[in-house]
């Protein structure tokens, strides 16, 4: 008889569940603070809070701060650049996640 050992892993959704500051973010995708301001400025960012001092940032918004670092910095392309090309792979991704529950390919 064969035994099978089966192991639990136990997870959780980080983009669900952390609140970053912006001292925080910026460590967190190596971007400067200048740049962050400037992502919540565009609308690519969208913290929580009053002021910058107050502001949090959800996992989400770490996520998009990764790609629009890597959008700016790889690409060259400025802020609203960053903006619009985030917006349309959001939308991209919207398009995708609807075609698949309705069984388009």
């Amino acid at each position: 008889m064969n035994e099978t050992n089966m192991t639990s892993i136990e997870g959780r959704v980080v983009e669900e569940q952390v609140q970053l500051t912006l001292v925080e973010l910026c460590q967190a995708c190596s971007a400067e603070q200048e740049h962050v301001l400037t992502w919540v400025f565009e609308g690519v960012l969208e913290p929580v809070g009053d002021s910058p001092q107050d502001w949090t940032f959800s996992g989400e918004s770490l996520r998009r701060a990764r790609l629009a670092l890597r959008l700016s910095r790889d690409l060259e392309i400025n802020p609203p650049g960053v903006a619009l090309a985030l917006d349309l792979l959001d939308e991209i991704a919207a398009l995708r996640a609807r075609m698949q529950r309705t069984g388009v390919r």
